[in-house]
């Protein structure tokens, strides 16, 4: 098998160099990467710096951490208590305090390599800690199937348990939420990882996932003594910082990987087709990375990566093994990948193995990219992505998938101080943190008017209008067209009717303009001719349109209580209304006799 059918022969970089292109449109170009994986880097740093000690910290993981936006990529999120720690050894207890923090013991000596049994050190916990206890041997334990089950619904009511998660779909997304506890000690027992990384990842990337410490999920092993009680450790924190060290060549080959496994490997058999997921592609590009299997990985010899790892696979399913990049004794395929399913999974992949290269034709979508150079063997290739990606693509990037910012109320103004140390970082981080900026202004003004509504003192009460008004203003200044809606509901809420009828006005005028960009939706010729060569400020105070995100902690008028209220009941700490659809109910909220009459004074003022 030491073989490559169709050879890296003549013409074969020059395909390598067309299905580069086409997965840089599929996945995405550096740029679009760096921007995806630096909006949520810099969001996180900001909430996790102003969550309360005794909340839950929240990171994103999976492929749409690591940059992926696939069509059918679902949402995982990691959630654990602040005040909990995981500690290897006891000895390690020296660098917390006790008095707050609640410790627990990895005790990994009868567990299979890659689980650990978590042990209570301090009886301080919560409710569902505390309901996940078991005793055992006169020593007190946290069962992972208890504490998996407990937790399952906590983001979101009617969730289903899969693997260490609670499971369900959201809209037209599928998500993956896993209550787990961190420890910030790298695992005795994936020390050989640190003696293997000679080459690939560079020691500063070393430092930083060590220095990050692991995770430890709730689902024990199927074959180990103590399944119910067993924790998995996982490393998602170290896998998206390693992705993130890949190089772009690197990065798109396990981008084909995935659409491979997907298109191709999994419309096989239905037999078949839940043997292998996306995690046992990107560990063969681990392995296949540090291994320095190929010495060069380029646009020009992308496919010879791909079928490297394609190789290394199909040895693993035949051997049966598929080793942890971390924990090599922790074989991935230990319960799944065996006995009559394994020889029909490896019959089926050597059947692709056979035909070469070209079993990536069965991908209707890599396809076009190869039958297209076959054919026009003359055809020119660019493989600089400075021609690939328009500045238009770029702004669109930007507002694909912004982050609701739901932090509590009241770390929003230390969240403020965090943002203002930060404005020195890259474009694509000072473009978030200027949309966490008019969040938190929008927040807090509300916040203001609250508190001081409830108290009932006029001084108080004008000082704080004055303020929110200011924050409202200041917001609307680097926002965008929509924000201009926060304004107009602080002033229906304030009982001054005229001038939000007036922002109502004129951010209808706002929103009638050719060229505004709504999600997706711009018209991409008009767009450019108003806006290209801007500032990304002044196309947000133009031509941007985002939906309208409440915090459904905060108080803003009474006729979204029961949406507010709903949505929380349901473990939404956001509500997202489109634009439109908050412009025409904040009109409706006017009766028509007020509006006629403002109207009817606008006019004789136009008039005179």
């Amino acid at each position: 098998m030491e073989y490559l059918p169709l050879g890296i022969c003549e013409g074969m970089e020059h395909i390598s160099e067309s299905v580069f292109v086409g997965l840089c449109e599929m996945v995405g170009t550096l740029q679009q990467l760096a921007l995806r994986r630096e909006s949520r880097d810099i969001s996180e740093m900001v909430e996790r710096r102003v969550t309360p000690f005794n909340a839950f910290i929240r990171m994103m993981s999976g492929s749409q951490r690591e940059g992926f936006r696939l069509k059918g990529s679902d949402l995982d999120f990691m959630f654990w208590y602040n005040n909990h720690r995981v500690i290897m050894d006891m000895s390690q207890s020296e660098y917390y305090n006790t008095s707050n923090e609640t410790l627990i013991l990895s005790d990994s000596s009868e567990s299979p390599p890659g689980f650990t049994l978590l042990q209570l050190q301090t009886r301080f916990t919560y409710r569902e800690v505390e309901s996940a206890l078991v005793i055992m041997n006169g020593k007190v334990f946290i069962s992972s199937s208890k504490y998996r089950n407990l937790t399952c619904s906590e983001v979101f009511p009617n969730s289903t348990v899969h693997g260490p998660c609670g499971t369900g779909i959201v809209g037209r997304t599928e998500y993956d939420t896993a209550f787990c506890f961190v420890c910030d000690f790298w695992p005795l027992y994936a020390s050989s990882w640190i003696d293997r990384c000679h080459s690939w990842p560079n020691p500063e990337v070393v430092h930083d996932i060590l220095r990050s410490g692991c995770h430890f999920v709730a689902i024990g092993h199927p074959l180990g003594p103590n399944e119910n009680q067993e924790w998995r450790i996982s490393f998602s924190q170290a896998e998206y910082k390693l992705v993130y060290s890949m190089n772009h060549s690197q990065f798109l080959t396990y981008g084909l990987l995935k659409i491979f496994l997907k298109k191709v490997i999994n419309q096989q058999s239905e037999e078949t087709n839940k043997l292998l997921c996306s995690y046992h592609m990107k560990t063969t590009v681990f392995w296949a990375i540090q291994q320095n299997t190929l010495l060069h990985w380029r646009p020009q010899n992308l496919l010879a990566g791909f079928w490297i790892c394609f190789k290394l696979l199909l040895k693993w399913v035949h051997e049966g093994i598929c080793p942890n990049f971390f924990i090599p004794q922790n074989n991935l395929f230990l319960t799944k990948v065996h006995g009559s399913a394994q020889n029909r999974l490896f019959l089926q992949l050597h059947e692709l193995y056979n035909k070469g290269l070209a079993c990536l034709l069965q991908s209707s979508s890599i396809r076009a990219y190869i039958i297209g150079v076959l054919y026009n063997p003359k055809l020119s290739v660019h493989t600089d992505e400075r021609l690939l990606l328009s500045e238009i693509d770029l702004d669109a990037e930007l507002l694909k998938d912004p982050t609701p910012f739901t932090i509590f109320p009241e770390g929003l103004t230390k969240a403020m101080h965090t943002i203002e140390q930060l404005l020195e970082l890259p474009h694509y981080q000072t473009v978030t943190l200027q949309t966490l900026t008019v969040s938190i202004f929008q927040s807090l003004a509300f916040i203001a008017l609250n508190k001081c509504t409830n108290t009932g003192v006029n001084k108080q009460m004008y000082i704080a209008d004055k303020m929110s008004c200011h924050m409202l203003l200041r917001a609307t200044k680097f926002g965008c067209i929509s924000d201009m809606l926060y304004i107009a509901m602080y002033y229906y809420r304030t009982l001054r009717y005229r001038e939000a009828l007036s922002v109502i006005d004129l951010t209808k005028v706002k929103l009638a303009r050719p060229y505004l960009m709504y999600w997706n939706g711009v018209d991409k010729e008009r767009y450019t001719e108003a806006m290209g060569g801007q500032s990304w400020s002044t196309k947000m105070r133009q031509a941007v349109v985002m939906d309208i995100i409440l915090n459904n902690k905060i108080y803003y008028i009474n006729e979204l209580i029961p949406e507010q209220q709903y949505a929380l009941q349901n473990s939404r700490f956001a509500l997202r209304i489109p634009t439109f659809v908050m412009l025409h109910f904040l009109e409706v909220l006017f009766p028509d006799t007020l509006i006629q009459h403002y109207h009817r004074q606008l006019y004789m003022t136009y008039r005179s």
